[in-house]
């Protein structure tokens, strides 16, 4: 495990867009996100590549690759803060150079389509990565909550998950530790085989997914999928987040159908990560505890910056 220095005042942070790409609107969100940052103490970088639209749907695999590459090499930046989610951030895999990585670690931060790219370099690395907010949206967001959760984290190396109060259900008692690692459903289950695949031994695994996008039926074949390849006999612990469908059906039903009470790992249930207002910073690749009996039911034990 390699564990990202932590930011501090005065630093550097890079910007890229490894998802979707940064028009209309965009620019402008972006802006306002530079200057909150900057507001704060910050430094910001945009990466070469960040405003291209090379392919009409976004820059190319090649181009989004060469600015994660570039921005693990510059000695500046000291933390990279993707800017917003999308569809193809998986294209950059075959192209990321992961010695380079290794050999410079930092921060990486993003969610939804980005989780996809920080499991896989988690994967291949062992550097600790990042699932919250992405950079954008701290410039759309109504509240500051997912912006002070990144400080929280990033600044003062907190290990607090959220903030007090907030409500965890109970889905299946129990016990658990182990490393984090998930992320967006759709995502995670795409990393479930193949060459750019994921460790799910031992893992406390973390779910969300975006329900006008993903429908509870398709939300089922996805964990289907999942449970068909042998994820659910791995894991030690699940952990779901936000999602919400205007049917009213539940992600948390959805995975108890899938499960059929035929697992004894400990399920719980929280409203703190995903596509919602609230995102506090979970890291891939720490340990966590899973204990049903108390309010919070989750914790982080061990350091995710240094």
């Amino acid at each position: 495990m390699i564990i990202p220095e932590r930011l501090k005042k005065g630093d550097t942070i890079g910007v890229i867009a490894p998802a979707s790409p940064i028009i209309g609107d965009n620019i402008e969100e972006l802006e306002k996100a530079r200057k909150k940052v900057e507001k704060e103490g910050f430094k910001v970088k945009y990466s070469k590549n960040l405003f291209l639209n090379t392919n009409g749907y976004s820059s190319t695999a090649k181009e989004k690759a060469q600015d994660i590459n570039d921005m693990f090499k510059d000695k500046e930046v000291k933390m990279i803060w993707c800017a917003k989610g999308g569809e193809n951030s998986n294209s950059t895999f075959e192209y990321i150079d992961y010695e380079l990585i290794k050999d410079n670690p930092k921060i990486i931060c993003g969610y939804s389509d980005i989780t996809s790219l920080t499991n896989i370099i988690t994967a291949k690395t062992g550097l600790v990565t990042f699932s919250g907010t992405n950079f954008k949206t701290i410039a759309t967001d109504e509240t500051d909550y997912s912006y002070e959760e990144i400080l929280k984290r990033f600044v003062k190396g907190s290990l607090e998950l959220g903030k007090n109060g907030e409500k965890y259900e109970t889905l299946k008692e129990g016990q658990a530790e182990g490393e984090l690692i998930g992320g967006n459903l759709s995502l995670i289950r795409a990393l479930v085989s193949g060459k750019y695949s994921i460790d799910f031994t031992n893992k406390i695994l973390f779910l969300e997914e975006l329900g006008i996008e993903t429908m509870p039926s398709l939300a089922s074949n996805f964990l289907y999928y999942m449970k068909q390849n042998g994820v659910f006999d791995k894991i030690k612990g699940l952990w779901i987040g936000f999602y919400e469908h205007e049917s009213g059906i539940s992600l948390e039903k959805v995975i108890l159908d899938t499960l059929e009470n035929n697992y004894d790992f400990p399920i719980i249930k929280s409203n703190n990560f995903g596509h919602t207002e609230t995102k506090t910073v979970i890291p891939i690749g720490t340990k966590a505890r899973i204990d049903t009996t108390k309010d919070k039911k989750i914790e982080l034990i061990e350091n995710c910056v240094k």
